[in-house]
């Protein structure tokens, strides 16, 4: 793919005559063009300074002889959209994006692309068109928020959420929520925890698709502007030398975020989207990979939700590239995978520094010798479920309780607030995934009540659906075969039996194989929710969670 075939030769003077119309020169319509996909909206906090991203990275592509060529990519803010029908579009983004931006590309034939995104679907997807365009690519984001402060402590987002939980609860009152409503967001930025879209803009820098800092700095410093105006230069030097993105997001790379990931204690949305990023490159991803890794790879990060440190502190404390020295010290990184500097992931790691060993634990003193996710399989989940168990108590690491069975998100929010959710109870919550929610809604506001209620060290949250970054506690997600496709947990009746055992990665039903059988028997697949517009189309085509959620043609 090249600019030439848009617009040199006799046949291409309408193209050049078009190109005339937007105000190009001469000189301009002569460099390789690059185009820049742009996130920017007023809608979404960690979108809103991405013009200013924009701009730099105009500057930096020029400087280095290029034609810095804008157009945009849509955005979702999943905080905004919680709690109602919203959050069916937001997972489903993800493929509009990668979608729409193949189409952008590829029509107007693109020298090199740099990606600007910043929020949870934003940046899986545009990694998944950069795989499939396969031009000279560099992602550089818009950076994270700074944390807030309620009453002298650090806070963020799902802090905010805990709080309405509490305040169901009676241990708050509306000027105490009123008070982290008005402080716990206070910058632009994704939100200052490791959530989904730090997790993901943090492996964009594993994976070797961002320059160092790219997950990192925060939004607000001037830092992150000199950043967008390195990665328009990088973009230029990766176009001399070839580098295309499917010479850089190889198998190793991904092994290598998928390791990163157990050591920063990403959200379980990383493992819908490493799996939809590895099928764009040819990469057949079983969640199950997870489990090997994570065994082998000490947990070195507690950023909130899991603990009280923010994506700041992470980057004050020598970000992506120091936790990757520290798991390299211990034969974890492969160190000969190419990155957008040019350089391999070993060069560029080299000579990283753990500035501060309280926020990024050395890996002889880590938080846990296994990594901040699991794969738990059972009757319950044949092919799987995942389970964030750097957010889980010790306690939850190993419970049984009887299930309490919810096929909407709603109706569990309301037993819950509703104080009919008891000390031991595994709520479940079904119908929610790809195909049956449609759309696998985030279960934030279920896990943030249970929270809030004082109850999230001894009730257990089970759904084929999924959960923010922001979750912590025994949240079991993209339970699969899901409930829509007959999956086990669609046969879960109230006050089941439920195992769970995170050490041993397991998740069954105390229910025979033989009373399975008969549910199973009798089961009849639900009339689908959505039965118009691109909700309808997404279901027809989607897979289940521990697929990644891909489409199938």
């Amino acid at each position: 793919m090249s600019s030439e075939n848009m617009k040199s030769g006799m046949q291409q003077a309408p193209a050049r005559s078009l190109l005339n119309a937007l105000g190009f020169t001469q000189e301009e319509i002569k460099k390789p063009m690059v185009g820049i996909v742009s996130s920017f909206n007023e809608i979404v906090p960690g979108h809103m300074n991405i013009d200013k991203i924009v701009d730099a990275v105009k500057l930096g592509v020029a400087e280095a002889g290029g034609m810095p060529v804008v157009f945009p990519a849509i955005a979702v803010c999943d905080g905004i959209a919680m709690g109602h029908i919203g959050m069916k579009y937001s997972l489903v983004t993800r493929d509009l994006i990668a979608d729409s931006t193949e189409c952008m590309a590829i029509a107007h034939q693109f020298d090199a692309l740099v990606m600007v995104p910043n929020c949870d679907k934003n940046v899986p997807g545009l990694l998944m068109a950069a795989a499939r365009v396969n031009v000279p690519t560099v992602f550089v984001s818009g950076g994270p928020m700074l944390a807030g402060h309620v009453r002298g402590k650090k806070r963020s987002l799902s802090s905010m959420f805990e709080a309405v939980g509490s305040y169901a609860a009676g241990t708050m009152t509306e000027e105490d929520v009123l008070d982290y409503e008005t402080h716990v967001c206070p910058t632009c930025g994704s939100c200052s925890g490791m959530y989904t879209a730090n997790s993901m803009n943090c492996l964009t820098e594993a994976l070797g698709m961002g320059l160092s800092g790219n997950g990192t700095i925060p939004a607000v410093y001037s830092d992150r502007l000199r950043l967008a105006k390195h990665a328009g230069m990088a973009v230029m030097e990766l176009l001399k030398k070839n580098i295309r993105p499917r010479d850089i997001m190889t198998k190793k790379a991904i092994l290598n975020a998928l390791t990163v990931d157990m050591a920063l204690g990403c959200s379980t949305n990383s493992m819908l989207h490493l799996p939809a990023i590895a099928h764009e490159v040819g990469f057949d991803f079983d969640i199950s990979f997870a489990n090997p890794i994570s065994e082998k790879t000490p947990n070195l990060c507690h950023l909130a939700p899991a603990g009280p440190t923010y994506m700041e502190d992470l980057n004050e404390a020598g970000g992506v590239y120091a936790v990757m020295k520290e798991l390299d010290d211990i034969g974890l990184i492969n160190k000969d995978c190419m990155t957008v500097t040019g350089k391999t992931i070993g060069e560029n790691i080299a000579n990283a520094v753990n500035k501060n060993p309280e926020v990024i634990r050395p890996v002889d003193n880590p938080y846990s010798k296994t990594g901040g996710l699991a794969v738990l399989k059972g009757n319950l989940a044949p092919d799987g479920s995942v389970v964030k168990r750097s957010a889980v108590v010790p306690e939850m690491m190993a419970h049984e309780g009887p299930a309490r069975v919810f096929d909407r998100e709603e109706d569990a929010i309301e037993a819950i607030k509703g104080g009919k959710i008891k000390e031991g109870d595994v709520v479940v919550i079904r119908y929610e995934g790809p195909k049956g929610g449609p759309g696998m809604r985030e279960m934030l506001n279920p896990t943030s009540a249970i929270a809030g209620m004082g109850l999230g060290s001894t009730v257990a949250l089970i759904t084929d659906g999924r959960f923010s970054g922001a979750s912590r506690g025994a949240s079991i997600g993209h339970v699969s075969p899901e409930a829509a496709l007959g999956g086990p947990i669609a046969l879960v009746e109230e006050g089941d039996i439920i195992a769970i055992d995170i050490p041993n990665m397991t998740l069954n039903l105390k229910v025979s194989d033989e009373e399975l059988a008969a549910r199973k028997a009798n089961w009849k697949p639900r009339e689908p929710k959505v039965t118009t517009g691109y909700l309808a189309r997404y279901a027809s085509m989607v897979t289940s969670g521990n697929r990644g959620a891909i489409l199938e043609i």
